[in-house]
């Protein structure tokens, strides 16, 4: 009986026969694969559950120090604020999976310094008569398109750029990018009732920001095959008219 070989396993005709290793099933080969997927499958859903749970917990600091200020003021906006952040940290909880997330470092810089970078502020400078009332009346619009937003993206809400499906009714049917639109507008509230330098300095980072982010979503959300027409449809990322 003769086996065959190839030329590194025989030096010569002669040569007698090693032995030979039977070659695996296909089963078997497809039973390694599939445990591989399970694997792969547990250890991104440990993933997105665990960076669930570090955004939830994240929010819920922040809104506690809300609640804190309501306590102390009972004004309004404070408790709207509130609430809006106790419905971001039930967002982070049940959230959809995404298709695709930015693995770009500047891209997570660029959400950690939106979403956090308005904490900076702080209640000193002018208090001008007409910059508190208007500044109110601007937080006032800006809390109401961010609620909105929320509302309208559901379980599509994220922190960094990432595709979880296209949303294109309500404030998404005015511009791309409407809760950076929205935070634009509390902030600069909050400018217009604390004239400050160090309050003028943390809204133009905070702002910037958040272009880069709105730059980074389009860039990632650009291989999605239905953005296009939605980019088409909706010309503007912030501002209606200017950008």
């Amino acid at each position: 009986m003769s086996v065959a070989r190839t030329a590194e396993d025989a030096p010569g005709p002669a040569a007698p026969a090693l032995g030979s290793v039977a070659p695996r099933s296909p089963g078997s080969l497809e039973r390694r694969s599939a445990a591989r997927e399970r694997r792969s499958e547990r250890a991104a859903r440990l993933g997105r559950i665990s960076a669930n749970l570090v955004g939830a917990a994240g929010a819920a600091f922040f809104a506690q120090a809300t609640l804190r200020v309501y306590l102390q003021t009972h004004r309004f906006l404070g408790g709207a604020f509130f609430a809006e952040q106790m419905w971001v940290v039930v967002a982070y909880l049940v959230r959809r999976p995404a298709r695709a997330v930015s693995r770009r470092p500047v891209d997570w810089l660029l959400a950690f310094g939106g979403t956090f970078g308005g904490v900076l502020f702080r209640p000193d400078g002018a208090h001008l008569a007409w910059g508190v009332t208007a500044g109110f009346v601007v937080q006032l619009l800006g809390l109401a398109i961010c609620v909105a937003s929320f509302l309208t993206l559901g379980r599509s809400f994220g922190f960094v750029a990432a595709d979880r499906g296209l949303v294109r009714r309500g404030p998404y049917a005015v511009v791309r990018h409407p809760i950076y639109a929205s935070y634009l507008l509390l902030q600069s509230g909050y400018l217009l009732q604390s004239l400050s330098l160090r309050n003028a300095i943390v809204m133009v980072f905070a702002s910037g920001c958040n272009v880069g982010r709105a730059i980074a979503e389009d860039r990632l959300l650009a291989t999605n095959g239905q953005y296009g027409g939605y980019r088409r449809a909706v010309r503007w990322r912030l501002v209606p008219g200017v950008w």
